[in-house]
């Protein structure tokens, strides 16, 4: 059974030795010949490697709700009337991410604004096609969160 990316070592090392023996060949040459013309090749330049620094192992986001960070389950308050009406009764309404769910919003919700949440509810707004100005666009759409805390409790937006 091969072994992953013993090819691509074996044509750098022999890309290198092509190297070695093209600039060794360049040596020979002096100084009075290149200005010349004498000697010189019709053949392209060899192509230069850099070294490179090693890959860095960069962590992804996976889709369970484990790695999922909980710092970024909610992006803001949705401030409207309706939801300034909701807040007299402790109900909340946030602006939060596409990929986070209950739990991800309970635990936001305690450790950004240290409040216990009762009930959370998630809506999903769709896109809408808009026609202003004789031009077709869309509005976009966002996944909001209405979150009822525990009674006593309150959360106060600067």
């Amino acid at each position: 059974m091969p072994f992953f990316g013993t090819k691509k070592k074996v044509a750098m090392a022999q890309a290198g030795e092509r190297k070695a023996q093209v600039d060794a060949g360049a040596a020979k040459h002096t100084k009075g010949d290149a200005r010349k013309g004498i000697g010189a090749t019709s053949k392209k330049p060899a192509i230069v490697t850099t070294n490179m620094p090693p890959v860095m192992k960069v962590p992804t986001v996976a889709s369970s709700a484990a790695s999922f960070s909980v710092a970024h389950a909610i992006i803001r308050p949705h401030i409207t009337e309706k939801s300034g009406l909701l807040s007299q009764n402790g109900v909340y309404t946030f602006v939060i991410s596409s990929s986070a769910n209950k739990d991800s919003v309970g635990k936001a919700m305690k450790n950004l604004y240290k409040v216990t949440p009762v009930k959370i509810a998630l809506l999903n707004n769709p896109s809408k096609k808009v026609f202003v100005r004789g031009k077709r666009g869309t509005v976009s759409g966002i996944r909001k969160a209405v979150v009822t805390v525990k009674k006593g409790e309150k959360i106060d937006f600067v």
